[in-house]
């Protein structure tokens, strides 16, 4: 006999559960699973949880505008602070109009309206599609990896969501939507308080720099995954290539430029998550600030960690070694300002193994046309550099901020795209299969919300280092280390979804990738490597 998820479930479960995980795939609550099967519950307090909860409330919103304001042309555009920043591409976004479309939320959630996967053959796709005249879900024909096409259901309302979706309507509590720049936000609950909305947190460079990008992309008519594909399929990889190199290449210079403008800059600080590019960006920058005139001088903060023995200790009572006090401030300070006053240090380096910093007889002076290089999780915290006077410094935030979609409704996210970078820069130089970067990926996402986010508004500059193409390239690479984990695994379910996800992209063939790219970083090759 077999019985619905959410029937194995108890009553405190159902009540907080928004899906389940089975043999650590992720599924609906109504999959039919064996009576004697084991289910556990997912809520939104798990990432997995949490993205479920957000494709819901992307639903509800795009059936709420479909009945009030049924012509609207919908896209979603980028995630910002717990908020998925949406437009309106053929009618002006107003109050009056975000109002209508909130009563028509809560009405459809207040019905408890069940949302229904219907799976079709794609020779009944096809008919659909002739017939409803619509673009929803339509990319899943193209793909070559699926046989059928899905579409959720809701009453009259359909679309495509890529990944598991709530039961109902019901499931969705805590939201909010607001007018904002010349679109809105469609807002849901930080992991860290579900049952409410907190005050939004304006990030208004980060906002100007993902606009930036896709206002580009969008000229160019390659800002979602299916006009990406096509481009590729005609062949046409070679120009999109160059095109989002030169974008790259456009933008270190005017940082660069930016650096040289501001009179007594003696440091330039770079920080940003995991798997950014960081170091390929440090060396182009380096060679943009030497056109200049200016001669970079790197110093790393990782041969200035605290003694072992000194070094704090998180909850559970093991070595931090990404928080500010792991790092010897008093120590970093001296010599920042003995060399920004010309004199000689000496330099240490921490050896790993024993947990102290040695001195080897290398030191460090710079003149009058060096600048500081410095790269680190902690670079846009004043507290790294407190004894450096601000104006004496400039602050660099880098990111893979992915804008290109798979299509309307259906954003790729910023943390996929570095955890794939990851998977295939831990493989390739590291010696690390995917399981062991899947399993260290939460830790190193909590470094990166407790370091780096918090400080990325005190940036000079950001430079978004997503290349509109990259996820072409990195596929052939990362598919078969994702195929090597099997579901007896608990990561399995972020394994099923990467691996799904990447089925979407027509193949790019690395010899194209120019040897200075930001990617070479990590699929190697790299002019930069030593």
């Amino acid at each position: 006999m077999r019985l619905k998820a959410i029937e194995l479930l108890s009553k405190e479960n159902r009540e907080n559960a928004i899906a389940c995980r089975y043999k650590n795939e992720i599924k609906s609550l109504n999959t039919e699973i064996e009576e004697n099967g084991s289910v556990e519950p997912i809520d939104t307090k798990v990432r997995d949880g949490r993205r479920i909860y957000q494709r819901g409330l992307l639903y509800i919103m795009g059936k709420a505008f479909y009945e009030v304001y049924p012509k609207a042309l919908l896209t979603v555009n980028f995630q910002l602070s717990n908020s998925l920043y949406c437009t309106v591409e053929n009618m002006e976004i107003t109050d009056e109009m975000i109002e209508n479309v909130r009563i028509k939320m809560q009405e459809i959630i207040a019905k408890d309206i069940p949302i229904n996967k219907v799976e079709m053959s794609k020779e009944e796709a096809e008919k659909f599609y002739e017939k409803e005249k619509t673009l929803r879900g339509k990319l899943q024909l193209d793909n070559k990896y699926k046989e059928e096409v899905s579409l959720y259901f809701c009453e009259d309302y359909y679309n495509y969501f890529y990944g598991v979706m709530p039961i109902s309507t019901g499931y969705i509590k805590y939201y909010d939507i607001i007018k904002y720049h010349e679109g809105f936000l469609l807002r849901y609950p930080d992991k860290k308080a579900p049952d409410k909305i907190e005050k939004y947190k304006e990030t208004k460079k980060l906002l100007n720099t993902l606009e930036e990008y896709e206002d580009i992309y969008r000229i160019l008519d390659i800002n979602t995954l299916y006009k990406l594909n096509k481009k590729i399929s005609q062949g046409e990889e070679r120009e999109v290539i160059l095109l989002a190199e030169a974008l790259h290449e456009k933008k270190i210079s005017d940082i660069a430029d930016n650096i040289v403008k501001r009179k007594g800059i003696k440091m330039v600080l770079i920080a940003g998550p995991s798997s950014s590019g960081k170091t390929t960006f440090a060396k182009r920058l380096g060679i943009q600030l030497q056109l200049n005139g200016i001669k970079p001088i790197t110093i790393s903060v990782d041969n200035y960690f605290v003694e072992r023995e000194e070094t704090p200790k998180d909850e559970n009572g093991k070595y931090n070694f990404e928080c500010i006090e792991a790092i010897d401030l008093d120590l970093f300070n001296d010599h920042l300002t003995k060399l920004l006053k010309g004199e000689e240090i000496p330099v240490p380096t921490f050896n790993f193994k024993t947990g102290h910093k040695e001195y080897n007889g290398q030191t460090m002076r710079i003149k009058d046309n060096e600048v500081l290089v410095i790269e680190g999780i902690h670079c846009l915290n004043d507290k790294l550099t407190a004894s450096i006077p601000r104006e004496q410094k400039y602050k660099v935030y880098i990111s893979a901020l992915t804008v290109l979609n798979i299509d309307y409704f259906n954003r790729i996210s910023t943390t996929d795209t570095r955890l794939i970078r990851r998977i295939v820069r831990d493989n390739n130089f590291r010696g690390y299969d995917a399981l062991h970067t899947l399993q260290t990926w939460d830790s190193v996402n909590r470094g990166e919300e407790n370091n780096i986010y918090p400080f990325q508004e005190e940036a000079d500059s950001m430079f978004n280092t997503s290349l509109i193409y990259e996820i072409c390239v990195l596929k052939k690479y990362a598919m078969p280390l994702l195929a090597a984990i099997d579901n007896t695994h608990p990561e399995y379910s972020e394994v099923k979804s990467l691996y799904e996800f990447l089925k979407y992209f027509e193949d790019i063939s690395d010899e194209f990738v120019p040897k200075n790219s930001l990617l070479r970083e990590f699929i190697g090759g790299s002019i930069f490597e030593v």
